[in-house]
């Protein structure tokens, strides 16, 4: 049987359980990339992300080349692209790696109606994830909201299986083998530049970091942190072979990628939640309009340092440390009271690492609007917060380095009137939202 396979959010030959499925059933297997055209159309032309991909494309392929087969790259709208190629090469197969999110999904289901009526069966694999869509629910078979007793679970569950790596060392023998090297599309062609603007994190799992990942991870001055979320984002490391180390290494860390779990299982059952708040309650609260405390807070000038620096070095580097990221995040939405999507639309804008399940589970945890999320009436105190996690001005140091002379702008909102008028917006909503609930409950009782 002949096969495709079609790389997407897994940028590696190793350890692919859906190419080594391919391998394993086929007797020739053509790999495909497809740089999606209805994606990119939506990027700024200097978009890091696309040099981050077209650079594992460039060593995917060339991993191929040594192999004696190729990666085949396309640009264009891969529901228009894959059926046409199948048919093309006489697959009897489409294979690929799953994708939760709404977008993927939609697209998925389109692409399997146009092959299913050329009678191409269209396979997907779990290889994002450890335990996907229905894999880890609670006891009476609905999906967990809380991320407690779904990490419980989620361990509860595991196996050696869930881990095992999936070697194709045996099984290359199927792929096609090239008659000459194909050319790769550029990234001009596909309206992009070419400038390295950031400098892309390694993709080793270093023992240092993890053996003591439970110490220093809240310390944004410390290199305490993997920077390993770009790599799982693209796929060109194994969540598998992570989370066996993790397992082995640090429980603390081993919980952050059951976090990354539950967020993915959170947007495949309740994908209204990657636009809506999850507690839908909270989308009755009025927001304000501030387009100047919202650009103080783009920009880093907001006064409060710790905010300041985190925002600083996103926009300086496409990161920001994880406990900053809690910090910004709280105080957009409590202290300056502006919307969460605004956030997540500039945090999707500019990390590097930005998937849109992870970011819009953190979003809607720091609003208090999301499952299992702070509740509304816990707001960050961003000085406290940096006595606590930048004692010693390092990190602010470094990315705010006028912090403590007269150029440094004062405070944009005072601390003590953004918790007071969260506290009272927030629970006029809530109580708002209670009242009608409560009526609607009695009128339906008695009619």
């Amino acid at each position: 049987m002949t096969a495709l396979f079609w790389h997407r959010r897994d940028l590696r030959i190793n350890d692919n359980k859906g190419l080594f499925e391919a391998l394993k059933q086929n007797e020739i297997v053509h790999p495909i990339f497809i740089f999606d055209k209805s994606i990119l159309d939506k990027l700024p032309n200097n978009d890091q992300r696309i040099l981050f991909i077209y650079q594992e494309i460039e060593s995917l392929k060339k991993s191929y080349q040594n192999l004696g087969s190729d990666l085949w790259v396309y640009y264009g709208e891969p529901s228009e692209i894959i059926p046409k190629i199948a048919q093309e090469l006489n697959c009897s197969y489409v294979y690929f790696n799953n994708d939760y999110e709404p977008y993927a999904l939609q697209r998925d289901q389109e692409i399997q109606l146009s092959l299913n009526n050329i009678k191409i069966e269209f396979i997907g694999k779990k290889d994002h994830v450890i335990f996907e869509k229905n894999e880890v629910l609670k006891d009476d078979e609905k999906p967990y909201t809380i991320f407690t007793p779904y990490s419980r679970k989620w361990k509860a569950n595991l196996k050696e299986e869930d881990l095992r790596e999936y070697s194709i060392e045996k099984h290359t023998g199927n792929l096609v083998q090239k008659q000459q090297e194909e050319a790769l599309i550029t990234l001009e062609e596909m309206g992009f530049e070419s400038k390295v603007l950031h400098d892309f994190p390694d993709r080793i799992a270093k023992n240092e970091i993890l053996n003591n990942y439970h110490l220093s991870r809240n310390f944004p001055a410390v290199k305490g942190t993997s920077k390993l979320s770009l790599h799982l984002r693209f796929g060109t490391i194994s969540i598998r072979k992570l989370a066996l180390i993790a397992r082995e290494q640090n429980e603390t860390y081993l919980n952050e990628l059951i976090w990354r779990d539950f967020y993915q299982m959170i947007i495949f059952h309740f994908p209204k939640s990657a636009e809506n708040s999850f507690k839908t309650q909270y989308d009755k609260i009025i927001w304000e309009k501030n387009e100047v405390h919202f650009d103080s807070w783009c920009t880093g000038k907001t006064g409060y340092p710790i905010v300041d620096a985190g925002m600083r070095e996103l926009n300086a580097t496409g990161f920001m440390h994880n406990r900053v990221r809690m910090v910004v995040a709280s105080f957009l939405t409590k202290h300056l009271l502006l919307d969460w999507r605004l956030g997540a639309a500039y945090f999707a804008e500019k990390l590097l690492d930005f998937e849109l399940a992870s970011n819009t589970g953190g979003w809607q945890w720091a609003a208090g609007c999301g499952c299992d999320a702070a509740p509304y009436f816990r707001v960050f105190n961003p000085q406290a917060q940096q006595e606590k996690f930048d004692k010693s001005f390092e990190y602010i140091k470094k990315w705010v380095p006028e912090y403590g002379t007269s150029s440094y702008p004062e405070p944009i909102i005072e601390h003590k009137f953004a918790r007071e008028r969260i506290l009272q917006r927030f629970k006029a909503a809530l109580n708002e939202t209670n009242v009608l609930g409560k009526v609607q409950r009695t009128l339906f009782a008695v009619s």
